[in-house]
């Protein structure tokens, strides 16, 4: 069976490229050099390109991509809710969304999120199976992994993050942390180690689950189980010696025909950012870099989706293609279907300022209108170019919501006689009637 991967190493041009081409606005021959290298990925499982999805490119000479969680969990939430949190997320741009599910009707929840999405459905099947096992994780085997992978991948899901990169020699190297593993992957894989005292069977069934992924053209997502919970366990040989077990298994993965991905840090102060996605790059040689945050502080719990969003644009800026969101729940509930909108725009600005830092064609062009229609009061073109229109609207009606005002030359910040933008105007006007020019010449010094 083949794949994006292979397809491209022979030299054939895909659907999936062709589609994935019009939409970066790139030749598909870079697209093609691109997945061929392996630094690009299109997550797209065969199952879910049969249904709604809209094929999608995850690397450094796309766009940079957000991806948005959403899923149940023990405690809360249910089908109706997390097609609502899908709905919102797509809405507002994100351009994968991870089902998450933790709790009860996993099967069910995931089908009818594939059924429904046009965007890639990434997953992290190690909690399916841990809901099957009745939450043991010491129970499991390795083939029970094995088959819930592939009852996954027959479901239709895009991708999936797995936690092959921890091994038992890495876990001494945790104890002396502020917050230990905060991966739930990591921490269960990191359990189930020490129970049975053997290395990571995700790790030594590598080569059985690149079989699987093969045959149904899903994207590892390579799980950072050892990624900092903090800014205190930042770059610390713990993350870095998973690092490097997921650059061998990046080209690995790719060796065997499988697209390939890897996930970065959660917790990292600003220094360290440029330092990081440049090491990644190097160690799983420009494999995609899917980074969640990252966040750069600690200290504002309720907040971390802006937090995060700041560390976020700095790692799209120096290399990261994928940004995964973090909502004003993060670490402290399960997101609603508004903290999903508001990760997702918060992560939308992240992703657009990277772009436009990177100097990517075309990226500033938005800006550049918005910029033109606020100088002009054009105020129904700001709305309708603004990343959340509906907001932006709902603020400027909050105190002038008359349609009189959406062609007025203020708006009820500075009114009508302080606005810098008028009064610029009021400037060229007085400059182009010639007033400027008898001006300057009023105060040159005389000949």
């Amino acid at each position: 069976m083949t794949t994006q991967i292979l397809a491209a190493r022979a030299g054939e041009v895909t659907a999936e490229m062709k589609f994935v081409a019009e939409r970066e606005l790139l030749p598909v021959e870079t697209i093609l050099a691109e997945v061929a290298s392996g630094r690009m990925v299109i997550p797209a499982n065969k199952v879910h390109v049969q249904g709604r999805l809209e094929p999608m490119a995850i690397g450094i000479a796309a766009k940079c991509k957000i991806n948005a969680n959403i899923g149940n969990s023990a405690v809360t939430s249910n089908v109706g809710e997390e097609l609502d949190k899908l709905h919102m997320a797509v809405h507002h741009g994100a351009d994968t969304v991870m089902d998450l599910s933790t709790g009860k009707d996993i099967d069910n929840i995931r089908r009818r999120i594939i059924d429904a999405s046009p965007v890639p459905i990434g997953t992290v099947p190690i909690y399916q199976m841990l809901e099957e096992l009745g939450g043991n994780i010491e129970d499991m085997r390795p083939q029970h992994f094995l088959d819930m992978v592939e009852h996954q991948a027959k479901q239709g899901v895009d991708y999936m993050t797995i936690h092959c990169g921890v091994k038992l020699e890495h876990l001494h190297l945790t104890t002396q942390r502020v917050t230990g593993i905060v991966s739930r992957g990591g921490s269960l894989i990191a359990k189930w180690m020490m129970v049975h005292r053997k290395q990571n069977p995700l790790y030594e069934s590598f080569d059985d689950l690149c079989d699987i992924m093969r045959q149904y053209d899903v994207t590892w997502s390579l799980g950072d189980g050892l990624r900092p919970g903090s800014i205190a366990d930042a770059s610390d040989e713990a993350q870095f010696a998973e690092l490097d077990v997921l650059g061998e298994l990046t080209a690995r993965g790719q060796a065997n025909g499988t697209q390939v991905m890897v996930e970065g840090p959660g917790h990292i102060p600003m220094d360290q950012i440029q330092m990081n996605i440049e090491r990644q790059i190097k160690v799983c040689n420009g494999a995609p870099f899917y980074v969640l945050g990252p966040l750069v502080t600690d200290v504002a719990p309720g907040y971390d989706h802006i937090t995060s969003a700041i560390g976020a644009a700095m790692a799209g800026w120096h290399g990261a293609a994928m940004l995964c969101y973090v909502t004003p729940k993060e670490h402290l509930g399960l997101p609603n279907e508004e903290d999903v909108k508001q990760g997702v725009i918060a992560y939308k600005i992240s992703a657009h300022a990277a772009d436009v830092a990177r100097g990517r064609p075309g990226a500033q062009d938005r800006d550049n209108a918005l910029s033109k229609a606020r100088f002009e009061f054009d105020w129904k073109e700001q709305f309708r170019l603004s990343l959340d229109p509906e907001t932006a609207q709902r603020y400027h009606d909050e105190t002038l919501p008359q349609d009189t005002f959406k062609s007025a030359h203020f708006c009820s910040m500075c009114g009508p006689k302080y606005c810098s933008m008028k009064i610029t105007e009021d400037i060229r006007k007085m400059a182009k009637d010639g007033e400027l020019n008898e001006l300057l010449v009023e105060i040159s010094p005389a000949k």
